[in-house]
């Protein structure tokens, strides 16, 4: 299967791509780590990448998607692959339908993972992590440590990360909307989109997923 998962900021994209592309038997392609093992193995796109980024600015999309297409024609991704990250917006959407159709391939589904706004804040302005290098995570509602503010592995000051705080989660959240929302709405209209609720545990929301994706195969 050849499946994009979309999904707001603290959705838990992450941790369900994993879950979802060793029950698939296919790659995670993620875009963080495309980027970090480029730049890592100092390749021409990793260079290219690096030089924007180290400039402040942000890496263009033609350099992204050929990050994405020479990692989708890697022998273990013939059978399929789950893309996390990308595409990020419309015009990455659109690029990567235009690569696949010169590939002869295509799309299976997309899976959205749907989290009210609330408990996105929730979610990620909760999180605490030690200050010491083990930086072992807390969450103020969903794992507690047993003193407040103290990190139970290693006696560690626990603290919120700038980029967990509300103010910064909803204007990460102002730019999901913006920029890659509409992908949704893009991809109805080809019949792709599988929605499910990102709520309750985690092997849940798997399970979940797992059978929509298998409903949206049988209607096809």
């Amino acid at each position: 299967m050849r499946i994009v998962l979309v999904g707001p900021p603290g959705a838990g994209k992450g941790t369900q791509a994993a879950f979802l592309a060793k029950n698939l038997s296919i790659p995670h392609i993620s875009t963080g780590d495309l980027f970090r093992a480029n730049i890592s193995k100092q390749t021409e796109l990793g260079k290219l990448a690096k030089s924007y980024m180290d400039a402040g600015n942000l890496v263009p999309d033609e350099v992204t998607i050929a990050m994405a297409k020479d990692r989708m024609e890697q022998p273990d991704a013939e059978n399929g692959f789950l893309l996390d990250g990308f595409p990020r917006n419309v015009s990455q959407a659109e690029a990567l339908d235009e690569l696949l159709e010169t590939e002869s391939m295509q799309l299976d589904a997309v899976l959205d993972l749907e989290v009210p706004e609330d408990e996105v804040v929730k979610r990620i302005a909760g999180r605490r992590v030690c200050r010491n290098e083990s930086a072992h995570v807390f969450h103020v509602t969903y794992k507690p440590p047993a003193k407040e503010g103290v990190c139970d592995v290693c006696g560690g000051e626990l603290y919120q990360r700038d980029d967990d705080s509300e103010e910064t989660v909803r204007k990460r959240l102002e730019v999901y909307h913006t920029q890659t929302e509409p992908i949704i709405d893009y991809y109805k209209a080809q019949g792709l989109v599988v929605t499910i609720s990102a709520l309750g545990k985690v092997e849940d929301v798997t399970t979940r997923a797992m059978e929509a994706l298998k409903r949206g195969e049988d209607d096809k």
